[in-house]
């Protein structure tokens, strides 16, 4: 009876960590660019019981018993998130796979889905929270207005010149298994040995997505999913509650009877 308790403990602790997720979700639901969680379930080693009362052929005589479940591993989902539109000349939202690779103060390189872009006080592209983009362009001060193509090339109407000034070329990143990459917060990603070395490439070409000028990419949480997901986990949670409750009771029995 005491097995059963414990069993119930792992389900309760797997379902919390479910719920968790589903919080995160949820509290991400308005987060450019945000990728929801999704948290995997396995069941725990088995043990052999005996299962008879008497002496019988060995192989009926032994049982396999599970002894509860764990969490295997919390990845995330990269299918694409509604774009909205913004009108904002560098807003950029990418339609299909890739991400944007962005330099950390540390010199390495993080990845991000999130194409909320500004200028810095050096004129380079980067994100809002000031990570300079990796392609390097520096757009003039002077600059007017500002070109993103489909395939990332990056042009401007400067103030002496007619036609564009071409800046330079976004290429996008991908991974063999990007829901391996590991999340690092600010809606950046960090290679993993198990996502792979990052593969470059422009906008639009092996597979990758094409970029949309004064669009920013949506969450992909999806409120009723999510929703549908809480009421079961929480319900999950409840029944192993019962069952612990009902193990309990079960051993105050055994504890009162008398010979």
């Amino acid at each position: 009876m005491l097995d059963a308790i414990y069993i119930a403990a792992t389900g309760m602790q797997a379902e919390q960590t479910q719920i968790d997720a589903i919080s995160n979700n949820l509290a991400n639901i308005n987060t450019t660019g945000y990728k929801k969680s999704k948290v995997s379930f396995e069941d725990l080693v088995y043990q052999q019981v005996n299962n008879v009362q008497f002496p019988i052929d060995s192989a009926q005589q032994m049982m396999l018993s599970g002894l509860g479940t764990s969490v295997s591993g919390i990845s995330k989902d990269f299918s694409a998130g509604d774009l909205k539109a913004t009108q904002n000349q560098l807003d950029l939202a990418i339609q299909g796979a890739g991400f944007f690779e962005v330099d950390l103060p540390n010199g390495e390189k993080a990845y991000t889905r999130s194409g909320a872009l500004k200028i810095d006080s050096d004129g380079m592209l980067s994100t809002i929270d000031g990570r300079v983009l990796s392609a390097g362009v520096r757009i003039p001060s002077d600059a007017s207005q500002i070109l993103i193509r489909p395939d990332g090339t990056v042009a401007a109407q400067v103030s002496d010149r007619e036609e564009l000034m071409e800046l330079g070329q976004l290429d996008l990143a991908n991974f063999a298994t990007p829901e391996s990459l590991e999340p690092l917060g600010n809606g950046l990603y960090a290679s993993t040995e198990a996502s792979g070395l990052p593969l470059y490439s422009e906008p639009g070409s092996n597979g990758l997505g094409e970029l949309a000028q004064g669009y920013l990419e949506s969450s992909n949480v999806d409120l009723v999913e999510e929703m549908l997901n809480l009421v079961i986990a929480q319900r999950a949670y409840e029944v192993n509650s019962q069952i612990i409750r009902a193990s309990d009771e079960i051993l105050k029995i055994n504890n009162n009877l008398r010979s």
